[in-house]
């Protein structure tokens, strides 16, 4: 036999490995939905959402992971905000609802033209590699026009991009796999 095996879907284990305590399994996540401490500056937003299939019907075992600057555009690295994570991971199996919900804080542009965002990684059965998305905010709408990767995405597609305001510092940004409503996914 020569020449490369094909990859194979198993699992997922997402819940057990990755996002063990909010499945409430006995050992500990390095990473959960709450990207804040005590400390983190800057205004408190809770995203929430869940995953759709080809068929409009919502995934159970999906895993999310979230990476963002702090409130004043900086990733880790790039100065102090001592209390921000930065980073965070949530499933979709552990309510009736197959939803993630996170509690973060309303991330600062990162400079040269770019609109506040969230960087979304995306891990689910079916999918051999995880997809990778991006959070932009409806009040930022003037941000959008000079966004170089808003840009990027033709014009009838930015919209799956963009979260809803639900309620106050509360965001609804829902994921489609498919269909009509299929999200942006970008090949990085």
């Amino acid at each position: 036999m020569t020449g490369e095996t094909p990859s194979q879907t198993v699992g997922p284990f997402f819940a057990l490995g990755l996002t063990a305590e909010q499945y409430e399994y006995p050992h500990s996540s390095i990473a959960g939905p709450d990207l804040t401490t005590p400390d983190t500056e800057g205004t408190r937003i809770t995203v929430t959402g869940q995953v759709f299939d080809g068929n409009g019907e919502p995934v159970t075992d999906a895993m999310i992971e979230l990476w963002q600057a702090d409130a004043a555009g900086r990733y880790p690295g790039q100065g102090s905000n001592t209390g921000f994570k930065s980073f965070g991971r949530a499933g979709t199996g552990s309510d009736d609802t197959a939803s993630f919900s996170f509690q973060t804080i309303r991330p600062g542009s990162i400079g040269d033209n770019h609109a506040a965002h969230i960087n979304v990684a995306l891990f689910m059965r079916g999918t051999l590699n995880h997809l990778f998305t991006r959070i932009y905010f409806p009040e930022d709408t003037p941000d959008h026009t000079r966004d170089p990767v808003l840009l990027a995405v033709p014009p009838d597609r930015r919209a799956t991009l963009i979260a809803s305001l639900e309620a106050a510092n509360v965001y609804r940004f829902d994921i489609h796999m498919q269909g009509a409503q299929e999200t942006v996914f970008f090949d990085i």
